[in-house]
């Protein structure tokens, strides 16, 4: 049999146990749950840890007011959403006003009528349950998007990859070694300005774009198993531009900049750049090439160098590591290449995980 969906909670805070009866027989056709506090500390508690739909909050209460108990729940996380209306004899307007800025979201005068407290505990029932539901869509809808672009994302860098039969898991990989390489960063204190956790997300995630301009360049060029000429490798170059192009269309696409996007564009752009200028696209130096390219150059070309090729042979770790080495300061920027120093093992293991 299909579960039955629970009944709503209303919560009732009065300290005259008598006032709290008289709240239930009146909501009792409302088809409601009921629990009840008779102190404002006491409602804080329970109200944590029950969460109701909806509070009923008397303001003249010994210890903690109502509105004192209001404006704690609307500090907490857990409770800030749940609707409170308050109930009391005093309803000038400085008390309305004050209720209303503590989050209340209705008043009811003592002494109420039965119709006129059922009415107004049905209508703000209703539009909880109408705004947690449009939540849980809006939130629904987030999570499908999200992957849907992840998909996407992975579709696209594969396209590039899949030019070249073994390049295999590189996206895989380099994906991996850059969130590696920032969170290394972040941890050590470098770039923490930049290397927030949402951006490195960002990375993460736009981290298989970084070769996509390679769909653009014939495979004579791409899959040529020996050196490739001056002319070859400079429409080889191209890569870089072509790919940033064609994020900065995908922006176009989409109407306006989004960050995802703009890190996907500087990875793609500025991954083949060197830290002393010797780089390509636009020859950037140091601290001009964008710290996203910066990291991905060092996750680039270790893969690179630990991979087959169809114009070279895959080399051992350890020679590797020599090549790498021999880069600090000239390919690469000195800190990003000394975090991966210091997480070479963390390397290892990534490239063993996703082997082509």
């Amino acid at each position: 049999m299909p579960m039955q969906p629970a009944k709503p909670l209303v919560f009732i805070v009065d300290d005259v146990p008598e006032n709290i009866q008289i709240a239930m027989s009146h909501l009792k056709e409302l088809d409601c749950d009921f629990a009840y506090a008779t102190s404002g500390e006491q409602a804080i508690e329970r109200i944590t840890a029950s969460r109701p739909q909806l509070v009923l909050m008397d303001v003249m209460m010994p210890g903690i007011s109502g509105f004192q108990t209001a404006e704690r729940l609307k500090r907490n996380p857990v409770t800030r959403s749940i609707p409170v209306i308050f109930l009391t004899a005093k309803a000038d307007s400085e008390d309305v006003a004050r209720g209303f800025s503590l989050g209340g979201v209705d008043y009811v005068v003592k002494p109420f009528k039965g119709v006129e407290l059922r009415s107004r505990v049905r209508n703000h029932l209703e539009l909880y349950a109408y705004r947690t539901g449009l939540e849980r869509l809006v939130e629904e809808r987030t999570t499908e998007a999200e992957l849907l672009k992840d998909v996407i994302i992975e579709a696209m860098g594969e396209m590039a990859e899949y030019r070249d039969p073994e390049t295999g898991s590189h996206i895989h990989r380099t994906r991996e070694y850059v969130l590696l390489l920032a969170e290394t960063l972040a941890s050590r204190g470098h770039f923490t300005a930049t290397l927030t956790p949402d951006y490195i997300t960002l990375l993460h995630k736009s981290a298989p774009l970084h070769d996509i301009g390679k769909v653009a360049i014939r495979d004579s060029i791409l899959l040529k198993p020996g050196k490739l000429t001056p002319e070859e490798f400079t429409e080889m170059q191209a890569h870089t531009l072509f790919g940033e192009e064609a994020i900065a269309n995908l922006e176009q696409m989409a109407g306006h900049p989004t960050s995802f996007l703009s890190c996907a564009k500087e990875i793609a752009g500025s991954h083949h750049e060197k830290f002393d200028g010797s780089g390509y696209p636009r020859g950037l130096a140091g601290e001009a090439i964008p710290l996203a390219g910066r990291i991905m150059a060092v996750a680039d070309v270790y893969d690179a160098l630990i991979s087959k090729r169809v114009y070279k042979e895959a080399m051992r770790h350890e020679e590797a590591m020599r090549v790498m080495v021999e880069g600090r300061g000239g390919h690469f920027d000195p800190r990003v290449l000394d975090a991966f120093l210091a997480v070479e093992p963390q390397f290892q293991g990534i490239a063993s995980r996703y082997i082509d």
